[in-house]
């Protein structure tokens, strides 16, 4: 046994995190694509049985009422609050990032200062971020500005309503900064959109402390809540009275069994629904952050520091010279929880990765992704991934 081997099974031993993995489904496979799909929880698939058998094919049409479907939205973003650094009332979970993100940007713009014409965004960020902004831009008026988190601050001026920014970019694992942008943002008087999807239950987020405005994220990556489960939307409580949806569905309204011609909107973060909650989905995700209970983000985000940390050292340690290069940042303070490496033959390598047994992904046309989420990731899981990697690079087995 090697001496990083040895060293991952102290980690391991020595790790108050590591019993939460028995509480998943896993098997031998190392698991590192969790930053795009998150792991089963053990206890889901009996609680989405008992929904599908007793709550819709029993009392069917009685569990809007009887089963709390119907305050789903609200009691599920009150779950996830805790994790975002937000209070209740201020999250409604439904739709997907991509509806939120264009509620939200939408909204931003209409609580912008009159006058206003451009939207920054995110110059890398995720793809459908831009495509819902450039769309948005166009319906509303506004003028898109591509610019580098780094650069907001400069790029900032009496012009910017608006402010669309990703806090973990999805190719690098790179970690913005979410306070001094937020806090530059909110100085210039515009409104400061935040996606949270590469960072929402990986590390803190700190909503309500650090002044973000408005917030979406996806709960499928880190929340391990299921292929295509609901986002999410943040709209903080001082904008709540304001906050003017771009799509006023019936659930958003004050009165929605009133069926009335005119839109009057609900007070809260309700606002924010649209239309009838996807209660199958929505509450295998409620079931899904069980696993969280009892769990604080700092021990999650002192976890994911010291696996990627470690696995950056036992690729050096292990991966011929030259092969691969990390596009993750080394400081902690712009660190996420995903290591990216960048390898001339990326798609090839990561094919044999998974067919060895080590699942991650690739950014094309040369970024190996590997995510590590600290409620079932384990150190030896970090050490095994690399002396794969290494092998599959051309490096004889340590």
């Amino acid at each position: 046994m090697s001496d990083l081997q040895e060293r991952a099974q102290a980690l391991d031993t020595a790790d108050a995190l590591a019993p939460l993995r028995e509480l998943f489904t896993l098997d031998d496979t190392v698991y590192l694509d969790g930053n795009s799909l998150g792991a089963l929880p053990r206890h889901v698939p009996a609680r989405v049985q008992e929904v599908l058998t007793r709550e819709w094919g029993e009392l069917r049409i009685r569990s809007w009422g009887e089963s709390g479907w119907w305050t789903a939205p609200e009691r599920i973003g009150d779950r996830i609050a805790p994790i975002v650094g937000a209070a209740a009332g201020q999250i409604v979970v439904g739709d997907s990032t991509s509806v939120n993100v264009f509620k939200a940007l939408v909204a931003a713009t209409r609580l912008a200062p009159e006058g206003r014409d451009e939207i920054l965004v995110d110059a890398h960020t995720f793809p459908t971020d831009g495509y819902i902004a450039s769309s948005a831009a166009r319906m509303t008026g506004h003028r898109i500005v591509p610019v580098a988190p780094a650069d907001v601050p400069d790029a900032l001026g009496p012009r910017t309503a608006a402010v669309l920014l990703n806090h973990v970019d999805y190719r690098s694992g790179r970690l913005h900064d979410l306070p001094g942008l937020t806090a530059a943002v909110r100085a210039a008087g515009a409104v400061a959109v935040w996606d949270l999807c590469h960072s929402a239950g990986a590390l803190p987020v700190g909503l309500d402390e650090h002044g973000v405005d408005l917030a979406v994220g996806c709960t499928y990556k880190y929340l391990n809540g299921g292929p295509g489960s609901p986002a999410y939307l943040y709209v903080a409580e001082r904008h709540q009275a304001a906050f003017d949806s771009p799509l006023p569905g019936w659930t958003s309204h004050a009165d929605p069994f009133a069926m009335t011609p005119g839109y009057s909107p609900a007070d809260g973060a309700v606002r924010g629904r649209v239309g009838t909650p996807d209660i199958l989905s929505m509450l295998a995700l409620e079931a899904s952050l069980d696993v969280w209970d009892g769990v604080g983000i700092d021990a999650v985000r002192a976890k994911s520091l010291a696996l990627t940390d470690f696995f950056l050292e036992c690729v050096q340690a292990y991966a011929p010279e030259g092969r691969v290069t990390s596009v993750t940042p080394a400081a902690h303070r712009e660190r996420g929880s995903q290591v990216a490496l960048r390898c001339e033959d990326a798609e090839p390598v990561m094919a044999e990765l998974i067919a060895r047994g080590v699942v991650g992904d690739l950014r094309r046309p040369d970024v190996l992704r590997f995510g590590f989420t600290p409620l079932y990731v384990g150190f030896a899981d970090a050490e095994r991934a690399a002396r794969v990697l290494a092998e599959v690079l051309g490096a004889p087995a340590a």
